[in-house]
């Protein structure tokens, strides 16, 4: 099989981010956290989030993703102006458009594995795809924990669940805010594999926020970010050419 390189695969976008800001506070506890930042995620691309503490990856995130609002500037989820939407349509577009997973697993404790993963549409009055939601199970590789409870699984597997849920509905977009904090190494590869394969097999668009350049060498490029903007973007990322990165950062801020 022959893998289409990636800027020739897609150049759509999924969303997109322009002139974005965002502010806390007033007068002496004004807070910039988001300074005019513009940024595309391109549809089925892994993109990793990185800088250091307080650089405004996370709320680059959580506006982008529509968990939290903006000060100025404009996000768009495919042709979608979130900036236009009212509460309850921001809800319905959360819940039709857009997947989440945290480094908390945030599964319900009384409902099985698969009663978690279809969690959601159950929610929305929806039914799975089952061919699909077959498909999601089976690359997760949780065909036989599908009756547990989550005490009943590993972090690993309960992430696992998390990844599926997220996958399941089809979304346009998959959100991720360090969705391997909580893991071993080997659980967190895992977890991160089948993010990576579910944009290479799936066609799944992923952006993931983390501090950890071994999670972002499996993206296909990481934005980093510093003190509100962009300031850089590395494509094809190794653990090791995002470590230099990062020690470029921590040495300009110590000089600074």
């Amino acid at each position: 099989m022959t893998t289409t390189p990636l800027a020739e695969r897609t150049t759509a976008v999924a969303a997109r981010a322009t002139e974005l800001s965002k502010v806390y506070g007033q007068g002496e506890t004004r807070v910039v956290a988001l300074d005019r930042v513009s940024v595309d995620f391109r549809q089925a691309e892994f993109t990793a989030i990185m800088g250091p503490s307080g650089s405004g990856k996370s709320t680059l995130m959580h506006c982008v993703a529509g968990l939290d609002s903006f000060s100025s500037g404009s996000v768009r989820i495919g042709d979608t102006e979130l900036g236009s939407l009212k509460d309850k349509q921001l809800t319905k577009l959360r819940r039709d458009k857009i997947g989440f997973i945290f480094q908390a697993f945030n599964l319900l404790p009384t409902l099985t594995g698969l009663e978690n993963i279809t969690l959601p549409m159950d929610i929305a009055g929806r039914k799975p795809d089952k061919e699909w939601l077959d498909r999601v199970i089976r690359m997760v590789g949780l065909a036989d924990r599908l009756s547990h409870r989550p005490s009943q699984l590993s972090g690993g597997q309960q992430q696992r669940v998390a990844v599926a849920r997220a996958l399941a509905s089809r979304p346009d977009i998959i959100f991720g805010d360090e969705p391997t904090g909580n893991l071993d190494s080997r659980s967190g590869a895992e977890v991160l594999g089948f993010l990576r394969n579910s944009v290479r097999e799936l066609g799944q668009t992923v952006v993931m926020v983390t501090h950890d350049p071994v999670a972002a060498a499996y993206a296909d490029r990481v934005v980093f970010l510093a003190d509100g903007r962009v300031v850089d973007e590395v494509l094809a990322p190794t653990a090791d050419a995002v470590l230099d990165r990062m020690k470029q950062f921590d040495a300009k801020g110590r000089t600074s």
